[in-house]
């Protein structure tokens, strides 16, 4: 087995807002992200799957033009539910903080936990068919940060500080003797993601118990 992980690039989104599976579209800088992904990948994929958000669906068009693109729903990122869309900033403290106290095992109201997301994801891994060559997923940040998880045996707790994964980046997966094994072909940072609510709100929230 060896596949080639790819993050979306920037989307067109406010810093600071909470997102998951919202539709969004991308920025300016779709181009030059996608130019700089290109050369680290090999000739010879024939078989590509995607996230349906456009965000994946447009990047994994332009990565593999005229390749027919295999699209899963288990590829999305976490369902935020009732935060989708809404700035960390003004979600209620109360709900907040008892999601932040257990984000692992705690869905977003309306939406999933980070190990809902997991075993979705997981489940799709073994799913897979047998390749004849190496194969890519277009998917998001948290998609890939479980799979490295799951092929590494880390916790879901420790990944987040395990494996930093900006905006388009590539990862190479392959199988090495007994287990599969993965190296960063490309993860550049442009500009800033913040994926949960400000120091101030953090320090606000932590006192409303």
């Amino acid at each position: 087995m060896e596949f080639y992980l790819i993050r979306h690039t920037t989307p067109d989104v406010p810093v600071g807002t909470c997102y998951g599976q919202t539709d969004l579209g991308l920025t300016a800088t779709f181009d030059a992200e996608a130019a700089a992904i290109l050369p680290h990948l090999p000739a010879g994929i024939r078989t590509v799957y995607s996230s349906p958000l456009q965000r994946c669906r447009k990047l994994a068009e332009r990565l593999f033009p005229g390749q027919l693109l295999c699209f899963d729903d288990r590829l999305k990122e976490i369902h935020c539910g009732d935060w989708e869309g809404r700035p960390w900033d003004s979600i209620e403290p109360g709900p907040l903080q008892a999601w932040m106290a257990n984000r692992l095992h705690a869905c977003i109201p309306g939406g999933e936990s980070y190990t809902q997301l997991y075993e979705r994801v997981t489940d799709f891994l073994q799913d897979l068919p047998p390749a004849e060559g190496p194969f890519a997923i277009v998917t998001h940040g948290g998609v890939i940060r479980s799979l490295l998880a799951h092929i590494n045996e880390v916790s879901l707790g420790d990944s987040f500080d395990a494996f930093p994964i900006h905006y388009g980046c590539l990862v190479h997966v392959q199988r090495q003797e007994e287990r599969l094994a993965h190296r960063f072909l490309h993860n550049v940072k442009r500009g800033e993601e913040r994926h949960r609510p400000s120091l101030g709100k953090l320090r606000m929230t932590s006192g409303n118990t």
